[in-house]
């Protein structure tokens, strides 16, 4: 792992939470977009040393709109920037590690993402991310 890339918070609506953020908090809004591989609306935030990204559900049928449901807003995952991505879950799956998916798949930002299923690191979710558009 190379370092963390930023720590993903659940909410139920990113126009709601965003005054906290910018106005209370004094953090820099980086910008927003949808990502329908993970049916998610996303806002990068950026809070100095880490960015934190902002899920809200766009489906009830998604992990963020269940995840919302079952522990409420908060803490979603921690992501780990990392590169060469296919090949580090190689890796953790030989480590007996259990992965959420196969393969990596379109994430936020350009990132190609894969995430360790939470039974397997703790009780966390945490995210692979590998952002190959801006070389890191």
């Amino acid at each position: 792992m190379k370092n963390v890339d930023h720590i993903g918070i659940a909410v139920k609506n990113i126009d709601d939470s965003l005054d906290y953020y910018i106005h209370t908090l004094g953090l820099t809004l980086l910008a927003i977009e949808e990502v329908a591989s993970q049916k998610v609306r996303v806002a990068f935030i950026d809070a100095g040393n880490i960015k934190l990204e902002l899920l809200e559900p766009m489906d009830e049928g998604g992990a963020v709109a269940k995840f919302i449901e079952k522990r409420g807003e908060g803490i979603h995952h921690i992501a780990f920037g990392v590169t060469d991505i296919r090949s580090r879950m190689v890796e953790l799956e030989e480590k007996g590690v259990q992965l959420l998916s196969d393969k990596p798949k379109p994430g936020a930002g350009g990132a190609e993402v894969a995430f360790l299923h939470p039974k397997s690191s703790f009780g966390v979710l945490y995210e692979l991310c590998e952002k190959r558009d801006k070389g890191e």
